[in-house]
């Protein structure tokens, strides 16, 4: 039987989780902006800054989210900072890009809230896309150091 503390137990986890989220794109936003920054061409750095244009879309929407499941504004956190080396840069990104997948499938697999759901299903999509290009990134580089 689903017992009003479950519900309450459920929501908030699933309240703290859309923080985190909120909280990993905006740490992401900034970082990638240093990260293109220091890309050493164009093709890198016009990739770097698509990816961090997603990750700006997947912040408003977690914060609209956020903002229609508790009626106030989300205040995002910088959570880390960024490596200062290129290449530390692409693996630091390339980590954190291949657990948000594994977050984001948790959390749309433990709501039953359809918008919810959809909206980190997508956004689970999405990153392990950037993950793939980060991986490409760092393997290319990795290899003309070798």
């Amino acid at each position: 039987m689903y017992n009003q503390y479950e519900w309450y137990r459920q929501t908030n986890k699933l309240l703290n989780d859309i923080e985190k989220a909120i909280n990993g794109q905006y740490s992401a936003i900034q970082c990638y902006a240093k990260l293109a920054q220091m890309a050493p061409n164009e093709k890198e750095r016009n990739q770097i800054l698509e990816i961090r244009k997603d990750e700006k879309r997947h912040l408003r929407q977690f914060k609209l989210i956020y903002q229609s499941l508790t009626g106030k504004q989300a205040e995002p956190k910088l959570l880390e900072g960024c490596p200062n080396n290129y290449l530390d840069g692409l693996e630091f990104a390339l980590l954190d890009e291949q657990e948000t997948v594994d977050f984001y499938h948790g959390i749309a697999s433990e709501t039953s809230n359809s918008y919810i759901k959809d909206a980190f299903t997508r956004a689970a999509s999405d990153e392990q896309n950037h993950a793939v290009w980060f991986l490409y990134f760092l393997t290319k580089h990795w290899k003309k150091k070798r």
